[in-house]
């Protein structure tokens, strides 16, 4: 079976990717066995700004504007709702917090996306002696619904198949890749921490940063927006609120533990002053990269392969964004932004001059 594309990963990355394959008529088919995906546990706040520090997020505007576009627009094809523009309110944890705020007001790249009001009125069950700041163009996506709406969609279109992915069995030529009975034009590899398997890629420094979350029930809170302090805290419907997250950089695996468990409720119960329950606890590893920018082009060698990962705590953001810029760079040779490209890792590993 000829296509254009096989893809290899089915979390935000390779769905978006698939998206763009879809909406510009390019065959694909795309391969992942959803058994360890960070995707559908992530938290999926989205907002343009740096929260502890109140400073800009690289190349938020552009962003922002693209997902606003991409969501609602996949929304409208799976019939179903995953795209939730809430706005966060910051709480400020001293004076010094303040007045780094009405800072980040007067800079340039940060005014446009914060209220120089801040919010005087308490939430029910919160309290905030120091106020909150309001930030502008935020929201969250329901990540996991997101992913299994969208793979059972692609499976429908018998697009998708579930399965391990087996390098070994990967042929790559100058003109083509050739895997089991698929040829393909290029394939893409949008594995998330799943690329540490890949002997394509496992040379790049993809550090990985644990997370853990917890869904909680809280029916007197009452709250139709999202709470930012040392824990956020989502509302989600039916009086459940999901809370994270934990950054582990040392466990890599996605077992649940009491201690960041300790930690979230620690926080929780710092935050609210009301009875709540536990109904779910969550673990994933994000991919994450240790300069802090993202994974995406073709192999060093085999121009035929290509990267698309290290969307780290940012992944609603990046993932339409990152698989826009790399379909661009295959399919009209448009140049990457050197920040994103992976080519930056095979100068310093001097594997290209």
């Amino acid at each position: 079976m000829k296509v254009d594309y096989i893809i290899v990963g089915a979390g935000l990355a390779g769905l978006c990717f698939a998206d763009y394959c879809l909406n510009n008529n390019k065959t694909f088919v795309i391969i992942d066995d959803a058994i360890r995906t960070s995707s559908k546990i992530a938290g999926g706040m989205f907002n343009p700004v740096v929260l502890k520090r109140f400073t800009a997020i690289w190349q938020a505007d552009e962003q922002i504007d693209l997902a606003n576009d991409f969501y609602p627009l996949i929304e409208k094809k799976l019939q179903t709702n995953f795209y939730h523009k809430l706005p966060i309110f910051r709480k400020f944890a001293s004076i010094e917090e303040q007045n780094n705020w009405f800072l980040a007001c007067d800079h340039p790249l940060t005014n446009k996306h914060l209220n120089t009001k801040l919010r005087t009125q308490a939430f029910d069950n919160i309290t905030s002696p120091f106020l909150f700041g309001e930030v502008f163009n935020t929201g969250y996506l329901n990540v996991g619904l997101f992913v299994s709406s969208y793979q059972q969609y692609l499976q429908n279109e018998q697009l998708f198949v579930n399965e391990s992915f087996n390098y070994n069995e990967l042929i790559i030529e100058e003109s083509k890749v050739v895997y089991k009975h698929f040829e393909a034009k290029h394939i893409v590899f949008a594995e998330g921490f799943s690329m540490l398997n890949n002997p394509y890629f496992n040379y790049l420094p993809l550090d990985g940063t644990k997370g853990e979350l917890l869904y909680v029930k809280i029916p007197d809170l009452q709250l139709s927006k999202i709470i930012k302090s040392n824990i956020f805290i989502i509302p989600i419907g039916n009086d459940v609120y999901k809370i994270g997250a934990t950054y582990n950089w040392e466990d890599k695996t996605d077992d649940l533990t009491q201690s960041a468990k300790t930690e979230l409720l620690q926080g929780l119960e710092q935050l609210i002053n009301c009875p709540y329950e536990v109904i779910k606890h969550l673990a994933g590893v994000r991919p994450t990269v240790k300069d802090r920018r993202p994974l995406v082009g073709c192999h060093f060698e085999h121009k035929k392969v290509h990267i698309l990962n290290g969307l780290g705590t940012r992944g609603v953001l990046l993932a339409p964004y990152l698989a826009e810029k790399l379909f661009l760079n295959i399919e009209n040779n448009v140049p990457l932004d050197p920040n994103i490209n992976v080519a930056r890792y095979y100068k310093k590993l001097q594997l290209i001059k």
